[in-house]
């Protein structure tokens, strides 16, 4: 599959390298022109300064939370990248949830042996819209209803309110990944739907609030980052199919 339209960069300093002001998501311009317009009510209608300045400073706050950076996404066709922004809270093996799995029509999933899961908790501060970790066929995108307990709760990944989406690769490999709601979370906005085509790093979703993003690796492939370890959506390379073995650090 063709990268998405950008400039391409690579590692012997072809493009160029330059800092702009994140761009601001549309879904959250509505938060934060709405506060303006209250903190504007408040501090020039009605003199109430002890409520204008703190609705200000929420306001630049959502500005914040839905910022939309432009990232430099690694391109190889056996990379997996991070879907979100975040700390890498648990790295375990479990069993893919049954709505990444072979269903009963025979569609293909990722079958229901223990595999690598790695889970990245996403705080408020974080950038959260979240991207696709391959290129590929979207193939399912399953909203399952539930609870807002903390997300980097263990149990967050089966109680909480999610999402699981499904990317089949152009090598038939499907890579599977889950938008977790949090405890501030109430909302999991996608950007895609089944059937279309991505771009590895390609914007898909995301999440209001302080959430989570579990990834499932497929079998026989390990993690290449470590517990604790903060990752970039997009950028930072999560793992190489079929590639096993032991990376241990040390936090100084």
């Amino acid at each position: 599959m063709q990268p998405m339209a950008g400039e391409l960069k690579d590692n012997r300093g072809r493009g160029e390298a330059e800092w702009n002001w994140p761009a601001i998501h549309p879904e959250g311009r509505k938060f934060g022109l709405g506060g303006i317009a209250v903190a504007l009510v408040f501090l020039l209608g009605l003199d109430w300064e002890i409520i204008g300045w703190p609705m200000l400073a929420l306001s630049a706050g959502a500005f914040a939370f839905f910022r939309d950076p432009e990232r430099v996404v690694p391109q190889g066709e056996n990379l997996i990248v991070s879907p979100a922004d975040g700390l890498v809270s648990l790295i375990q093996q479990v069993p893919p949830p049954p709505e990444l799995q072979h269903d009963e029509n025979g569609s293909r999933g990722l079958g229901a042996g223990p595999v690598t899961r790695i889970s990245i908790f996403m705080s408020v501060f974080d950038v959260h819209i979240n991207r696709a970790p391959v290129a590929g066929t979207v193939r399912r995108i399953i909203y399952v209803p539930g609870t807002f307990m903390n997300a980097d709760l263990d149990k967050a990944s089966e109680e909480n309110e999610r999402q699981h989406i499904l990317i089949e690769r152009p090598d038939s490999m499907p890579i599977g990944f889950t938008q977790i709601a949090g405890l501030v979370a109430r909302r999991i906005v996608p950007f895609i739907k089944p059937g279309d085509l991505v771009a590895a790093g390609q914007r898909v979703g995301l999440i209001r609030f302080g959430s989570r993003v579990d990834v499932y690796l497929p079998a026989g492939t390990d993690s290449k980052v470590l517990l604790g370890q903060r990752v970039i959506a997009g950028e930072t390379i999560l793992a190489e199919t079929g590639k096993q073995a032991l990376i241990e650090g040390v936090s100084l």
